[in-house]
């Protein structure tokens, strides 16, 4: 059964190409972007390892790790990681985990056996800081992610932890936000004294909060 949100990310200690991870420990108090790839030398894996790897203190600017995970062993992660250096124009500057068991993905439901029996699907885990496991994306091998949309969604749930808040259709971080329907107005004027927009009366439409 695959995981569900909020679920404590299931812990593991495997090698990568920055050496032994044990990931409740590596994770420590941070967030985390896991990311899984069917196999090294995938074109558009490749092009996505380099994405992930320009953008690197994006996340860290938002106290979020990168970690990847691939089914080949370790050798041939480094082999690649030439390859991803030469045609990105970056070097990978994240753990590459050597998952040759498939240890990491049979604990994160990574095989999906209908839609390819040899092969793990691509996804991504968003993991909170208390290590619960907040967003799950799964791609298909022809879809190349979307980094923007990974980093949106970082955002919204930092924001909306520390905010009775949520976030609208097509939100970008700056944008105005919806008042949580859990809070009463009299509640949200404690919260919002400024005020909002009310649209209907669970639509509640707010400057977002330390903007």
């Amino acid at each position: 059964m695959a995981l569900q949100l909020g679920e404590t990310a299931p812990n593991f200690t495997i090698e990568s190409t920055q050496g032994t991870v044990n990931f409740h420990q590596w994770l420590d108090d941070s967030w985390a972007v896991l990311f899984s790839h069917p196999a090294d030398f995938t074109p558009v894996c490749t092009t996505e390892l380099g994405a992930f790897a320009k953008r690197k203190n994006e996340f860290t600017q938002r106290g979020a790790k990168l970690v990847g995970v691939s089914v080949d062993p370790l050798s041939s992660h480094h082999d690649w990681a030439g390859d991803i250096e030469q045609t990105q124009g970056t070097a990978l500057n994240y753990p590459l985990l050597a998952d040759e068991d498939q240890v990491v993905a049979k604990l994160y439901g990574m095989i999906h056996p209908k839609a390819d029996p040899k092969l793990t699907v691509r996804t991504v885990f968003i993991i909170d800081s208390d290590k619960k496991i907040r967003l799950t994306l799964t791609y298909p091998p022809s879809t190349g992610r979307n980094v923007d949309e990974i980093l949106r969604v970082l955002d919204s749930l930092q924001l909306t932890d520390k905010h009775k808040v949520a976030t609208p259709v097509d939100w970008q971080n700056g944008d105005d936000v919806i008042i949580s329907p859990s809070l009463s107005n009299d509640d949200a004027r404690q919260h919002f004294p400024e005020g909002w927009n009310t649209k209907t009366p669970y639509l509640r439409v707010v400057r977002q909060p330390e903007q």
